[in-house]
């Protein structure tokens, strides 16, 4: 197999451990195929060898990439030991108390208070895709009601765990989030009723257990019906197997059912006395011993259960009639009954027996006779009817068994009254969501009918989930197209015939039921040999010290049962004559309970036993009514889409965040986790798509690097990486891996990347070799050419004092000789001697001074011959750039082979110098000997000095000529540079002219988009605020236009210049799927006309590029303006035909609109004195008719000015009635716009009219305001709070659309963003809105508030609303994404923020807080970007992320993911550092949080009517009159 390759050294393994059932080891050694031996290091140092074969090898570790993965099946190795290990990482390092296991959620119990389950948790998780978010039991309930609202399919959501595992917390959320999301953002009477019914439920059906606080002793299975819209219209509760015995026995360290105790502590309430509770100590109640339980207020929690059964229509004397029937059943339980007789066969009760008394009271029933039947039985024999006494035991045993019976009767009724108050009162519900609350698998030291029926339902639940498990991965592989086998899953269908079959163990038992003396040994008798002698079953077995029990192979574990009371239990009989008591009752509730007995023949919570044998023989048993009750459970599951949620109770100390491994794995293998795990693993478990592989792996693949080619790639690549073809498949979409594989393509990841740093440190370290190797070599050479220099100068001045030396010694003979020759040749050969010697010095030193000039010459010469060099390469270097380069770099080669023969020309007058010398001193010599030679030489050396003479003349000419043409050079280089000066001058002017027509465009252009954008009214979705992650945050604009029936009606024409590109609200909303074909060829047509429009004005914008007058623009768009306003005049006519013939909804506009024209001309063509008030009121209530978009697009204040004077104008009538009617009809019309508003700007012109209808009434101090005579506050005063409550809802409404992107509902996610295993594919979303897109949507919502006069207060306190709608949602959105916290997506987000904070200064909305509000998201980001490794890292956090708590803080850091490989997962020690030992905050924003509001009084201007610019086309002059 590929897998033993991965058993190598270092290698992590898994090794079975007493204590931690499972520890790590690493591997010391290669394994080799035959070794029967591995090494191993533990955690603590150890070393242990290990005794192994090859088909027993130690599970392996999965790599570090997949450490805490929210999702099980994603491991690569799918074993207990991986399961275990990632379930503690999460609950232990990251609290993550959920994770996934394929269709499975696993909540583990923290036995603490998260701050998970809040509003802003729900809001973060409604509309979100479940492989999105992290684990939740909100992400399962969404996924639920998502599934029901798009398929139309009812769902199921099976919660199941042992006692004390969280199952009836995790069923309450399930119903909260159900009534938060099926609510409409507000609660109904509906969702009330079913939260309601929780405290309900848990009075009288939980208890105080050894293993949980709050254990619910009964199964239920709550149905909430939806309607069509996905609200909540009813629900429906089923209950299943009540232990019934717990109200008569409690073990120690329990409880009875939490109601009992409720009652005792609520006593001394002064409705509560009459049932005579008082300080009396009841059996029913403390066989458990302690009563309390530590933090439970029971009489607050009696309180919240009356509540809500108030909420849920029961009366309070129908509560108190409930209570004494509890209480009476406490009293029952202080029955005392006495033996009497000689062999104590007879019994007997005090008829002085105040409890006895009591509970005769309490339930209205004659005391006599219950004192009499619960000690006496009636039987019938031959026709006779005898009555017979019963023994204490029997007695006591009647008692209890009449205790469970009514305590059953009174359950059974509450759910019943708990039904009819949920059921639907608008109809059948569309489809439904079910959650099933029902009891785990149970193993306790002894075990018997209750447990036996548990753990019987639980094999029916497993068998149901296998078969579905098996069932996803078939349509997996299905719709992938992969050629699969079945796969082979344990199915329990033996051990669920053993139970249920023919001749099953039910069977038996209902039969020894019906036997006259039917025993419990009997039973247990028929069973062994049934199922050990007769037909040996595989899952029955027989105890080796015992013949009163027996064993049953579970799917989850062994499990003895004790026989002893099976057949009692299963009886519940109760006798007749105790019920008809009871049937008796004064009570009405009492008689209620039990009349139903007798018209039914079988009772739910048990039988009645008679003394007719024929009535008994047709009672249903326990357990057969529990068997019917469970099949039909089964067909409603299996008629649904199931969700499956199993909690684990992590330890038996009830400790927070204490895990206890031993516990886990027992209730792991019990709840089928691991049985999921094993069907995932026996196919194809790892599941990557395309993309996701490429992104991780695309080191091992080769050829081009493209994501588009990933599949091809991925298989081209696979065939050579894993050789077994088995084990990996391509699907459509994905490539499947079996388990390991994963592991070892991570190991060839691994080694293929150690290769590559290998490689690359090679390089780099010979790269930093050779650049110490050249800095050497280059000190070397220094050190030589320096220490050869001073070499070479030390010889050179030792060689001049050598030939100093020589000179003189000549000089210092010479005189000798001469002194020697005057005194042998007298004086005259003396005075010719001195002059010869005086002659020679004289041309010694001559010879010297032209030698030092030859020198001061070359050094000159070679000064001005390296400045012309230098000079020279300048202008070379110059001139490469120009496009002389060529000739330069020619006439250059030919300056250096000229200056190189200046140089040997030198040399060879250098040697010609010294050779002149030693002709000179051989010359001396000579005519010392013969002065003929002399005289001969001496010409000869003129001759020679000649021609020197004229070579050095030659030279010099040479040189001259050489600086002549650098000199032209240089001149030439000189005026290229002003050429290119000018040039460059010239460039930058006209750069300066191109930028200022560029401004230009720009300016008009952004002109021509702000004034678009106010033509441009945009719809919104109503509802409740359920963002779906696959869909667009951008909405559909719709543009108005001039309505076709007014000509000369204001139109946004003054808001823009381009009033006929866009068709009107109206027509758009007349033209749909439904309308005649003429209007929507004519929406067609002017929708074509609208993009000519903007094609034509994009030539106009680029042929004005090259204009240097903007005014040319401005003048064509002018002429383009006057054009299309003489076309729109051609449609309007054709439009009004048009309509004339068109639907009835376009007509119905048509008479609204003509209606108030009729209206206006009437009430002109009156008298001032005698208006006809009744068409003053249909005016106004037409004139508020008028569509909001409409309106918006008149002058600021026409609207609320034109209301305001019609009101004025009835009451200067003196009519006050008719006033006061007016005005009440505007508010009605007003309030219906805030109802029905579902367009955003509609609700800014109704903000706007209600805000500044308000002062004109309130503010009459003016002299030109004539006071009001109607009395209208309190309609003034209701006007006002209706505009308080409109500002708010506007804002609600614009910030459930506003988020940062590439938060929620972004569009591509990073490489490695994998989904979770087995999740069914999303429909394609549309394209994630850009940032650009939402600025855009804030600027038309800022200009349409400026529009429409807002003042600056409003418009920075709503700005500043909407920052913190958008910063708590990106906010949470990060806080339950793992995908969103890592390195690129902070880079982002920080830089969408950054460009919201720019528009928010741009606009001047800083002052407000708007911006101050996105700092929690600020920091969030910078918080990604930070290093997180050492103790300053942290310390820096901390310090720069003051806004985010420690907790947030936490969250981010575990769930940081790093996307390359060059970031690391931040460690658990690191996030240690972070904590902090302070009381948490809450984890996410608060959403719903709004800020006070304070509305600036702003005095209204004074109303002069003749001023008001009123439009002729609503013919309303009248209105100056007023």
């Amino acid at each position: 197999m590929a897998t033993l390759e991965l058993y190598s050294k270092g290698a992590s393994v898994w090794i079975p451990d007493p204590d931690a059932v499972w520890v790590s080891a690493q591997l010391l050694n290669d394994y080799k195929p035959g070794e029967k031996q591995l090494s191993l290091q533990l955690p603590n140092g150890n070393v242990r060898h290990t005794k192994v074969s090859p088909s027993d090898l130690p599970p392996l570790g999965n790599p570090d990439i997949l450490e805490g993965e929210n999702d099980l099946t994603a491991l690569s190795f799918l074993h207990e030991p991986a399961v275990l290990h990632n379930l503690r990482v999460r609950f232990l390092d990251y609290n993550s108390i959920y994770t996934y296991c394929g269709i499975v959620l696993v909540a583990i119990n923290p036995y603490d208070h998260l701050p998970i389950y809040g509003e802003e948790v729900i809001d973060a998780y409604s509309g979100q895709d479940m492989t999105d978010m992290e684990p939740h039991i909100f992400s399962v309930a969404e996924d639920a009601y998502r599934t029901m609202t798009r398929e139309e399919k009812n769902q199921s959501i099976i919660i199941s765990g042992e006692s004390g595992s969280g199952k009836t917390v995790s069923a309450k959320f399930t119903m909260r989030y159900f009534a938060v999301v099926g609510g409409a953002s507000q609660q109904t009477s509906v969702e009330e009723r079913v939260l309601a019914s929780n405290p309900i439920m848990e009075s009288i059906g939980n208890a105080k257990t050894t293993r949980n606080d709050n254990s619910s002793r009964f199964g239920k299975y709550i149905e909430i019906g939806f309607g069509k819209n996905g609200d909540i219209i009813g629900a429906n509760m089923r209950t299943y197997l009540l232990e019934k015995s717990r109200v008569v026995f409690q073990a120690s360290a329990e409880r009875n059912y939490h109601i009992f105790y409720q009652l005792c502590a609520s006593r001394d309430l002064p409705e509560m006395r009459s049932l005579k509770l008082g300080e009396a100590s009841f059996r029913y109640t403390n066989q458990g011993g302690d009563m309390q339980i530590p933090g439970t207020d029971d009489v607050a929690d009696l309180e919240r259960t009356r509540n809500a059964f108030t909420i849920l229509g029961v009366k309070a004397d129908q509560q108190l009639e409930l209570f004494r029937i509890i209480s009476a059943i406490l009293h029952l339980g202080n029955v005392n009954i006495q033996a009497s007789g000689r062999s104590s066969d007879k019994s007997y009760i005090d008829a002085e027996d105040i409890s006895l008394t009591n509970f005769s009271k309490l339930l209205g029933v004659e005391g006599s006779q219950m004192a009499h039947w619960l000690c006496h039985r009636r039987l019938t024999v031959g026709g006779e009817m005898l009555v017979k006494p019963m023994t204490g035991q029997q007695a006591v045993e009647a008692r209890d068994a009449l205790a469970k019976h009514i305590y059953g009767q009174l359950f059974t009724w509450t759910v019943e009254r708990l039904n009819s108050a949920l059921r639907s009162q608008r109809g059948q519900a569309k489809s439904f969501i079910g959650v099933l609350d029902i009891y785990g698998f149970e193993t306790f030291e002894r075990n018997s009918f209750e447990q036996f029926c548990i753990n019987y339902a639980n094999e029916k639940l497993q068998q149901q989930f296998n078969r579905h498990v098996f069932h996803l991965e078939q349509e997996e592989y299905i719709r992938e197209e992969l050629a699969w086998s079945r796969i082979e899953f344990s199915d329990n269908q033996q051990c669920i015939n053993l139970i249920e079959g023919q001749l099953g163990m039910f069977d038996l038992l209902d039969e020894e039921c019906r036997m006259p003396k039917g025993s419990d040994e009997n039973w247990v008798r028929k069973l062994y040999d049934q199922h050990l002698t007769s037909v040996p079953h595989p899952h029955f077995r027989k105890p080796r010290m015992s013949t009163s029990a027996f064993i049953v192979l579970h799917f989850a574990d062994t499990v003895q049962y004790e026989s002893e009371g099976f057949l009692d239990k299963n009886r519940d009989t109760v006798f007749e004559e105790l019920i008809n008591i009871l049937k008796a009752s004064q009570s009405e509730l009492v008689a209620e309970l039990f009349q139903q007995l007798g018209n039914t023949p079988s009772v739910a919570n048990g039988s009645v036993r008679s003394g007719k044998r024929t009535t008994r023989e047709h009672k249903l048993t326990v357990g057969c009514q529990f068997r019917q009750s469970l099949q039909m459970l089964m067909d409603t599951l299996n008629s649904t889409t199931p969700h499956y949620v199993r909690c684990i109770k992590p330890n038996d100390l009830k400790e927070p965040f204490m895990f206890d491994p031993k516990r886990t794995v027992q209730q792991l293998r019990a709840c089928g986790v691991l049985e999921t795990i094993r069907i995932s693993a026996a196919g194809y478990p790892s599941r990557w798509t395309y993309e996701e592989f490429f992104s991780r792996y695309h080191v091992l693949l080769h050829g081009t690097q493209r994501v588009d080619q990933a599949p091809a790639l991925c298989r081209k690549a696979l065939p050579h990486l894993i050789t077994d073809p088995d084990q990996y498949c391509f699907g459509k979409t994905k490539v499947f891996f079996r388990a390991g594989q994963v592991a070892l393509l991570e190991k060839l990841r691994a080694e293929r990347l150690h290769v590559a740093a290998v490689i690359v440190q090679s390089r780099i370290r010979g790269w930093l070799a050779r650049i110490r190797y050249t800095k050497v070599l280059w000190a070397t050479v220094t050190l030589q050419r320096y220490s050869r220099g001073t070499l070479a100068r030390r010889l050179a001045l030792t060689l001049r004092y050598t030939k100093a030396a020589l000179v003189i010694q000549k000089t210092f003979r010479m005189a000798i000789v001469r002194q020697l020759f005057l005194m042998i040749r007298q004086a005259t050969i003396i005075i010719q001697a001195f002059t010869r010697g005086t002659i020679v010095r004289r041309r010694y030193r001559e010879l010297l001074s032209e030698k030092a000039a030859v020198l001061l010459q070359a050094r000159v010469r070679g000064w001005l011959a390296r400045q012309a060099y230098r000079r020279l390469r300048a202008a070379v270097v110059f001139m490469q750039c120009c496009v002389r380069r060529k000739a330069a770099r020619r006439e250059l080669l030919q300056l250096k082979t000229e200056a190189r023969s200046v140089e040997r020309y030198r040399e060879l007058n250098k040697g010609m110098e010294v050779k002149l010398m030693q002709l000179q001193l051989r010359a001396d010599q000579e005519v010392g000997d013969d002065p003929r030679s002399l005289i001969y030489f001496r010409s000869c050396s003129s001759k020679e000095l000649q021609v020197l003479q004229k070579e050095k003349d030659s030279l010099y000419k040479e040189k001259e000529d050489l600086s002549a043409l650098l000199l032209e050079k240089e001149k030439m280089l000189e005026a290229v540079s002003r050429e290119i000066a000018d040039l460059q001058a010239e460039l930058d002017e006209e750069r300066r002219k191109y930028q200022g027509l560029l401004r230009e465009f720009t300016r008009l252009e952004q002109r021509y988009d702000n004034l678009r954008e106010m033509s441009l009214l945009t719809e919104r979705n109503k509802g409740h605020k359920r963002t779906d992650s696959s869909q667009s945050l951008s909405f559909e604009p719709i543009s108005p236009s001039p309505t076709p029936l007014s000509p000369q009606s204001p139109t946004p024409q003054s808001l823009s210049p381009f009033p006929s590109s866009f068709p009107s609200p109206e027509l758009v909303r007349r033209v749909s799927v439904t309308s005649p074909p003429l209007e929507r060829g004519f929406s067609s047509w002017s929708l074509e006309s609208s993009s000519m429009v903007s094609k034509s004005l994009e030539t106009r914008y680029k042929d004005s590029k090259g204009k240097k007058k903007p005014l040319f623009l401005e003048n064509q768009l002018r002429s383009q303006r006057s054009q299309w306003e003489e076309e729109m005049e051609a449609l309007r006519c054709q439009l009004s035909q048009a309509i004339s013939g068109s639907s009835p909804a376009a007509q119905g506009q048509v008479w609204c609109l003509s209606n108030i024209n009729f209206h206006y001309n009437k009430l002109q063509q009156t008298n001032l004195t005698a208006l006809d008030h009744s068409a003053i009121a249909d005016c106004v209530f037409h004139a508020s008719d008028i569509r909001a978009d409409s309106a918006l697009s008149l002058p600021p204040g026409l609207p609320t000015n034109v209301l305001f004077l019609c009101i004025r104008h009835i009451d200067c009538s003196g009519d006050q009635a008719r006033a006061i009617h007016t005005m009440s009809l505007l508010w009605i019309k007003i309030h219906k716009w805030k109802k029905d508003s579902s367009f955003l700007f509609c609700f800014l012109f109704f903000v706007f009219c209600s805000l500044n209808i308000c002062p004109y009434f309130q503010s009459f101090d003016s002299d030109d305001l004539v006071p009001l005579m109607a009395d209208l506050s309190d309609l003034i005063r209701n006007l006002s709070d209706l505009s308080i409550q409109a500002y708010q809802q506007l804002l609600r409404i614009t910030g459930t659309h506003e988020t940062i992107p590439s938060l929620p509902g972004s569009g591509a996610k990073l490489g490695m963003s994998r989904k979770r295993a087995g999740s069914e594919p999303r429909p394609t979303a549309a394209d994630t809105p850009t940032m650009m897109a939402v600025l855009r949507e804030l600027g038309a919502l800022h200009m349409a508030m400026t529009h429409q006069a807002f003042h600056a207060t409003l418009l920075e306190q709503a700005f500043r609303q909407l920052t913190h709608y958008i910063c708590a949602a990106s906010l949470n959105s990060m806080l339950l994404r793992k995908d969103m916290c890592c390195l690129s997506r902070g880079l982002q987000i920080r830089y969408n923020v950054t460009l919201l904070e720019d528009w928010l200064r741009g606009r001047g909305l800083q002052a407000g807080g708007a911006v101050a509000a996105l700092e929690p998201l600020i920091q969030a980001a910078q918080l990604l970007q930070m290093g997180k490794k050492t103790a300053d890292n942290a310390q820096a956090i901390v310090q720069t992320c003051a806004a985010l708590s420690s907790q947030q803080i936490v969250k981010i850091l575990t769930l940081y993911t790093p996307h390359c490989d060059l970031d690391e997962k931040v460690t658990i020690n690191f996030i240690r550092t972070i904590q902090s030992d302070s009381q948490p905050r809450q984890l996410l924003m608060d959403v719903r949080r709004e800020f006070p509001v304070i509305f600036p009084h702003v005095p209204p201007p004074v109303l002069s009517a003749e001023q008001l610019v009123i439009p002729e086309s609503l013919k309303i002059s009248f209105l100056r009159r007023v």
